[in-house]
């Protein structure tokens, strides 16, 4: 579905309104679907599902998730943390996980952002420059 230029801009307002400090505020946030719900201007629903795909790409870039073969020890897991806050902030949200796949190494994804170095990674590199 194609959303129109009104919507777009509209659903971008309301995500700009609901930032404070370069932060999502979910208080700030819900009272703006409030609003935009009681008002209803034009093509409301498109961008209120245009607003809805902002919100979650803006929560998204505020967690982490770590993907590894193995179980990580406590040291590792605790470092890993604490690096990762430093760079993307103390609000960032870090979650680990045992994915056996992987063979050997680690993936992180932040948001949109993926970092792999991981056997499975490097096999699938191997095979597409023998293909």
């Amino acid at each position: 579905m194609k959303i129109g230029k009104e919507a777009t801009k509209l659903s971008k307002a309301l995500l700009r309104a609901s930032m404070v400090g370069g932060k999502l505020d979910l208080s700030r946030a819900s009272k703006a679907v409030a609003f935009v719900a009681e008002r209803k201007p034009r093509n409301y629903l498109a961008a209120l599902k245009r607003y809805q795909r902002l919100v979650r790409l803006e929560v998204q870039k505020r967690s982490a998730v770590i993907e590894s073969a193995f179980p990580l020890d406590e040291a590792t897991s605790k470092a890993i943390e604490a690096s990762l806050r430093a760079k993307f902030g103390a609000d960032l949200g870090v979650e680990f996980s045992v994915v056996s796949e992987l063979i050997s190494g680690v993936r992180l994804r932040i948001g949109s952002d993926v970092w792999e170095s991981s056997v499975r990674s490097r096999l699938r590199e191997l095979a597409v420059g023998l293909a």
